[in-house]
């Protein structure tokens, strides 16, 4: 067995995490134009689709979202090891194993949280992961699945699957409930147990620890990271996401950080989006990742009403963006 890398020198501390339709390559350059620290992870992305499909629009990202990690959904475990091989061609940082995801159609192909309940074909699918790269492999699972919740079975899957070598897990601190709820309630319903993740780094000490799961505010942020080594956050980084802007600052210690406003993002992703419409992307499919930049601010809902109802027309261009942020009051 060849054991998985362990000599990358990439942060975790925090983390966005991946969101089906939510953290694509449009989503992920303007979060970086936010901070240069984070680490950004791609849409769950299925071995079949990559080995199958598109490749090239699976993969394509921009230069610009370094550091960057490519999340992949399947349980064959030599798909997986041709997927992590297209991954380090592609340059990216990290490949990402989902034993997290909980709905119907990924169950009834073997991928996501369903695969808690086979730690032992965890095991082999990140052992040919990382026989097939020489970069990082990790993964991200629940806290436990349906009946399977309870703090030693956690414990004996991360036992299991920890001697593939992988040695960073990032644990949602829910349970997934794979009958009767769907995958939104999914993330609301099951209870959040920290204490669960806390007590998961306790018991592994050398292990990377990382917690997700409700997270919103930068304090949240600081406590969880008295008790375990990283912190992912999803829909508060999407849909609030000047929550970014003070990651690299409290975070990471970078003192010298940047001092631009609300605004100045928003200027500085015009030269990107112009560049996308010319590219043949619509303009909708850009704008939608940017609404929640004024979230709390005078004048959002005008700014976020005025791209909803204008940046679908077949015409639509940038000056849409320009006339959207001409309604925020930039000095108050």
């Amino acid at each position: 067995m060849t054991p998985i890398n362990t000599t990358n020198t990439i942060n975790r501390k925090f983390s966005v995490a991946p969101m089906m339709e939510w953290t694509d390559r449009h989503y992920r350059y303007f979060a970086r134009l936010i901070s240069q620290h984070t680490l950004l992870y791609s849409e769950m992305v299925t071995s079949g689709a990559l080995i199958h499909g598109d490749k090239q629009r699976h993969l394509q990202y921009n230069n610009e979202e370094h550091p960057i990690a490519l999340q992949l959904g399947g349980s064959n475990a030599q798909e997986l090891a041709i997927c992590c091989k297209m991954a380090e061609d592609y340059g990216y940082d990290e490949v990402n194993l989902n034993v997290g995801c909980p709905s119907d159609r990924v169950q009834n192909n073997m991928i996501g949280a369903c695969l808690m309940g086979h730690a032992n074909l965890v095991n082999e699918c990140l052992s040919e992961m990382s026989s097939a790269t020489s970069l990082p492999v990790t993964v991200k699972h629940r806290i436990g699945i349906d009946d399977l919740d309870s703090l030693e079975f956690l414990f004996e899957f991360v036992n299991e699957v920890k001697k593939s070598g992988c040695t960073t897990f990032i644990a949602h601190a829910r349970k997934a409930i794979l009958s009767g709820l769907s995958p939104k309630e999914n993330r609301d319903i099951p209870p959040l147990m920290y204490d669960r993740v806390y007590a998961l780094k306790n018991e592994f000490p050398n292990l990377e620890i990382i917690i997700n799961g409700g997270i919103k505010t930068l304090n949240e942020i600081q406590d969880h990271l008295l008790h375990v080594d990283g912190v992912m956050v999803g829909r508060e980084a999407y849909q609030n996401p000047w929550l970014l802007s003070h990651i690299d600052d409290h975070v990471f210690n970078d003192k010298k950080k940047s001092q631009a406003t609300r605004h100045d993002i928003i200027r500085l992703m015009i030269p990107y989006i112009e560049d996308q419409l010319n590219k043949g992307q619509r303009l909708n499919y850009i704008t939608r990742h940017i609404l929640g930049i004024f979230h709390g601010q005078a004048g959002g809902k005008k700014f976020r009403r005025y791209i909803s109802e204008n940046a679908h027309k077949p015409d639509a261009d940038a000056r849409i963006v320009e006339s959207a942020l001409n309604l925020v009051p930039e000095f108050l």
